[in-house]
């Protein structure tokens, strides 16, 4: 499933709107830690893809369906969005008192893996959350690494 977004910071909000409402049929909870975390992952990437980018992009989910797992089974959501803009994700430094500056960090250390690779024109960043899974030190896919690595470093998608 998939929502179109235009280069508008109000979009960020609809996107989270969109992600929570996707989570209704899916079998996770509005209020598991997992929803969360996805909800805020989308808030980052689609920030980062509208304020960088100045370009419209497109935010994709991957959720499991209720019916295709049992209760315990261990499931995997992917959050996917993709930009015109060819310009790959950039380390920034941040200091303490930046208001920005740190969505792809956060990405790293909420995020069981995460990455981008070139689309077209532009690029896709991805991100992976598995339900059930042991806490990890993110996987840094892009950059090689865990969030620990990166104190004291942001990170801007352009």
């Amino acid at each position: 499933m998939q929502l179109e977004i235009r280069p508008d910071p109000a979009e960020v909000g609809r996107a989270r709107r969109w992600a929570r409402s996707r989570l209704a049929g899916s079998g996770i909870a509005a209020d598991e830690p997992l929803a969360e975390t996805l909800i805020l992952l989308v808030s980052e990437l689609v920030t980062n893809a509208v304020v960088h980018t100045g370009c419209p992009a497109v935010l994709r989910l991957s959720l499991p369906g209720v019916e295709r797992r049992g209760a315990d089974e261990s499931v995997t959501v992917r959050l996917e969005v993709a930009d015109a803009s060819d310009r790959a994700p950039v380390p920034r430094c941040a200091d303490g008192d930046a208001t920005g500056g740190r969505g792809l960090a956060l990405v790293d250390g909420l995020a069981d893996r995460w990455g981008w690779s070139p689309e077209g024109g532009g690029k896709r960043i991805w991100c992976e959350l598995d339900r059930c899974s042991q806490p990890q030190q993110g996987a840094a896919v892009a950059y090689g690494g865990g969030l620990a690595s990166y104190e004291g470093l942001a990170f801007e998608a352009v």
